[in-house]
């Protein structure tokens, strides 16, 4: 991987790291790698309702149109909006303008196929490469369109809608969209389904997105759904890629639960191919114990839904996720969705007059103590002997009642400790002593 791209598209302090410059530049770079010269070549792009992402969709825009490709302006959509339109509007390549989960300042670019995927690591590799190289540029009629599209929303509101086969009538829901793109959207989709909805953070300003709200901060949520005597509660992100929820009785419903509500429900309806879900490294222990009690299957990968994805769509696989809300159900999106997430979660209570708490309950979620160790030699992680050594005492201590993962970063020098068990004190003392070592044995110092 280069050095622009992390593990979800080229990410930062907007104006500062993530420029103008940059990303027209990218936007160029991407239209030669990704669309067919030759032919008259379309692109979908959208945003996050940050401020920054104006400036640096108009930039995107212009790239791309001066490269010669028409551009589909479909304004403040979700993430996997702009995926589903790339493919449905057969677009060759789709852009999108978000940071996702991080505070207002950053911003960040996502780029997918004409399939509507997320890019690997390849040809991510292959447009830094050929940043600012020399080029044809089109004249005349050649050069690229603009176009606004304002039935965007409502054609990816239609397609939502047909993922479920009954309404949530008798549902009531409280609706976080943490002030980002799912604020008009969310609300509008599960009302169009039949749920009483109830909104908290859904006006977007350009500055309050995730702004102590969202999927990030579950406190203002919690206490709206007890208040309201609501059924559920749901969390978005700042581009709604994820969802986590909220249960009558305030109690968090993370995406490992939400995940184990829908393998259930899929396999209950004979749709869970293979009898098999993927989740990451970082699952937790729980949700593999309660896969296994009903005979599913689980395949682990790297942390990201990107390579969720890649994994599901390498076997044929239907369902697979993160424990942070990240759920990608390949029969109806190519990406995370939050909203599609939501409604086929609220579709399991109707559908069975199920609490989600009873739900949520198929899975005992073990408490799990992350530690962050900064300052380190991270290449040196899988390579240490008193290292290996002490993480093979712990994985002996906790046996079959927890484990241990340790993961460098993909982006800072430091190392993550991620500890599980029985409980939360032996889960912090094994974590503890486990980063104890990690900043003994590989200091930068």
């Amino acid at each position: 991987m280069g050095a622009l791209f992390g593990t979800d598209g080229v990410r930062g302090l907007a104006n500062r790291d993530v420029t103008a410059e940059l990303a027209l530049d990218l936007s160029v770079s991407a239209a030669h790698i990704l669309s067919e010269v030759g032919s008259r070549r379309t692109a979908v792009v959208g945003r996050d309702p940050r401020a920054s992402g104006e400036f640096l969709q108009a930039a995107v825009m212009a790239g791309l149109a001066s490269a010669g490709v028409d551009v589909i302006d479909v304004g403040v959509l979700p993430t996997p909006a702009v995926a589903y339109l790339t493919k449905a509007r057969r677009a060759d390549l789709g852009v999108m303008l978000s940071a996702s989960h991080n505070a207002m300042p950053d911003n960040g670019i996502k780029f997918f196929n004409a399939e509507g995927n997320k890019l690997p690591d390849e040809i991510e590799d292959q447009i830094e490469a050929r940043l600012e190289e020399q080029w044809s540029r089109p004249v005349g009629e050649a050069v690229g369109r603009i176009v606004t599209d304002e039935s965007a929303s409502i054609e990816y509101i239609g397609h939502l809608l047909t993922t479920i086969t009954a309404p949530l009538d008798g549902l009531t829901v409280v609706v976080d969209g943490a002030n980002g793109a799912a604020s008009h959207v969310a609300p509008l989709t599960y009302r169009e389904a039949g749920a009483d909805v109830i909104e908290i953070h859904c006006e977007p300003d350009g500055y309050n997105i995730n702004h102590g709200c969202g999927s990030t901060h579950m406190e203002d949520l919690q206490r709206a759904v007890v208040e309201h005597q609501a059924d559920l509660g749901i969390a978005h992100d700042g581009d709604a890629d994820r969802c986590l929820a909220v249960d009558a009785q305030g109690n968090l419903v993370d995406g490992d639960q939400i995940m184990a509500v829908i393998a259930l429900a899929l396999r209950d309806q004979a749709r869970l191919a293979n009898d098999t879900v993927v989740a990451t490294v970082m699952a937790n222990l729980g949700f593999k114990h309660a896969m296994q009690a009903a005979s599913i299957d689980v395949v682990e990968t790297a942390v990201g839904d990107r390579y969720v994805l890649e994994a599901m769509l390498a076997a044929g696989h239907v369902l697979g996720g993160e424990q942070s809300g990240h759920v990608v159900m390949a029969e109806y999106a190519t990406t995370g969705d939050g909203i599609l997430t939501a409604l086929q979660l609220m579709a399991r209570m109707a559908s069975t007059g199920t609490p989600l708490a009873e739900l949520a309950g198929v899975m005992r979620r073990l408490p799990q103590v992350l530690i962050n160790v900064s300052g380190v030699d991270k290449h040196a992680v899988d390579s240490d002997p008193e290292l290996s050594a002490a993480v093979a005492e712990a994985e002996s201590q906790l046996a079959d009642s927890g484990r241990v993962l340790l993961r460098k970063s993909g982006t800072e020098p430091l190392v993550r400790v991620m500890v599980e068990a029985e409980d939360e004190q032996t889960a912090t003392a094994v974590a503890e002593n486990l980063a104890g070592v990690v900043k003994r044995r590989l200091s930068l110092d």
